[in-house]
């Protein structure tokens, strides 16, 4: 199964592969399905995936380094990072720090090595980020979540592997790792982290996610232009109040995936829902998206009447009907598709993909299933990606466990 983002816990992970292998489904679809109160018509959209690396395990991120060189870097989950280069796979890894991630064995983990991010500075100090998974000796837990410095080297193709530990944060169970990094128009490095894992968020009396005084379900901000460890915007919200320094944005689940839209600077995040619903939400400072008292805009903890005041709900959210696992992805703004322009591209991990719109003066969102024509029943979608030019990308697999070979393809909007 695709790592890192399943909405169940792993005690469900055969019988998903089982559900999912038992249909055909999802991306033949052309049905439109609306943002909850949208009034979206019935319009059809159609993609390609034209494929661009094979032989791949597990791949769970892609990103540029906007160096010059059209390189695409693709993120292993078994913990190494590899180059395409003219749209060719290189054979030797960029970095390969597996021997530092915590066991995942040969099934579904939600562990390894779950995020990239290259300093806005890269083509002149070589610095880039990495999230990952790590053994830990602290008691109770199951292991820790790493953000690390690495730094290229006099070889463009092959990172040193001299490590500078930014942050570390103590992980209670193993899945709900989060592990988006992304550097906002600000220059802060943003960082998506789960809520401890388990199921419910069973966590304390409030859970993990409405918790203030834990870095575990929220979107934190750092400043890492340090030259140890890392300093706190001054502006971030619970700065010289009672809460951590490092919190932008609390109650949040699992964010899998989040991105900045090229134009307006805005953060689209997708967070993983529980048993019931999806949602895609906007992230802005200080804000509360509501885990584990709603999941998307239902509430969760206590079922029913709960506090829904100060909280931020969701732009899009579906059910799992549509889908099981949302897969967060990218604002179009490249130049080969004016149509798309603007539009929020993201999908599940059955393989559906969508397209979010918000029609002129409106402040609705409305969903759009998009139909992949040359589909196939068994893709899993582990992740978007996108290029200096805008252009994105579907990563997916086509089996359960960290170990399958995967593909990475190109959007071609029809």
């Amino acid at each position: 199964m695709i790592s890192n983002i399943n909405v169940f816990s792993l005690r469900f992970a055969y019988f998903l592969f089982l559900i999912l292998f038992s249909c055909s489904f999802q991306n033949k679809e052309t049905s439109n399905h609306s943002s909850k109160g949208s009034g979206a018509a019935a319009v059809s959209y159609s993609i390609s995936l034209k494929e661009i690396a094979s032989g791949l395990e597990a791949p769970v991120g892609l990103t540029y380094a906007d160096d010059g060189t059209g390189r695409l870097f693709v993120i292993e989950q078994t913990g190494t990072i590899r180059i395409i280069r003219n749209g060719q796979l290189l054979d030797a890894p960029f970095l390969n720090i597996s021997d530092r991630l915590d066991g995942l064995g040969n099934g579904y983990s939600e562990k390894g090595l779950l995020g990239l991010a290259f300093h806005p500075d890269y083509p002149t100090n070589g610095k880039f980020y990495v999230y990952y998974s790590a053994p830990t000796s602290a008691k109770g837990m199951d292991h820790k979540s790493v953000i690390a410095e690495y730094t290229a080297s006099s070889n463009v193709d092959k990172a040193g592997l001299d490590e500078r530990i930014i942050l570390e944060i103590q992980e209670p169970e193993s899945n709900h790792n989060g592990g988006q990094l992304c550097f906002g128009p600000d220059g802060y490095l943003y960082i998506g982290v789960g809520d401890g894992g388990s199921a419910g968020d069973k966590h304390g009396s409030i859970g993990n996610g409405q918790n203030i005084n834990t870095l575990l379900g929220k979107i934190l901000r750092i400043d890492i232009n340090t030259t140890s460890g890392y300093t706190n915007p001054p502006d971030n919200p619970f700065v010289n109040k009672n809460g951590n320094d490092e919190i932008f944005a609390v109650g949040l689940r699992n964010p899998w995936r989040f991105s900045f839209d090229r134009k307006t600077g805005e953060l689209f995040c997708a967070d993983v829902g529980q048993n019931e619903y999806e949602e895609v939400d906007i992230i802005e400072k200080g804000k509360n998206y509501g885990w584990r008292i709603m999941e998307a805009t239902h509430c969760y903890n206590p079922s029913t009447n709960c506090n829904t005041s100060g909280l931020t709900l969701p732009i899009d959210e579906y059910d799992h009907s549509i889908g099981i696992s949302i897969i967060g992805g990218f604002v179009y703004r490249g130049a080969e598709t004016e149509d798309m322009n603007g539009r929020y591209i993201f999908g599940d991990w059955n393989g559906k993909i969508f397209m979010l719109l918000q029609p002129a003066g409106s402040k609705n969102w409305e969903r759009r299933s998009m139909t992949i024509k040359n589909a196939s029943d068994d893709l899993h979608i582990n992740s978007f990606g996108e290029d200096a030019n805008g252009n994105l990308y579907v990563l997916a697999q086509n089996s359960i466990g960290v170990k399958k070979a995967g593909k990475v393809y190109q959007i071609v909007f029809e």
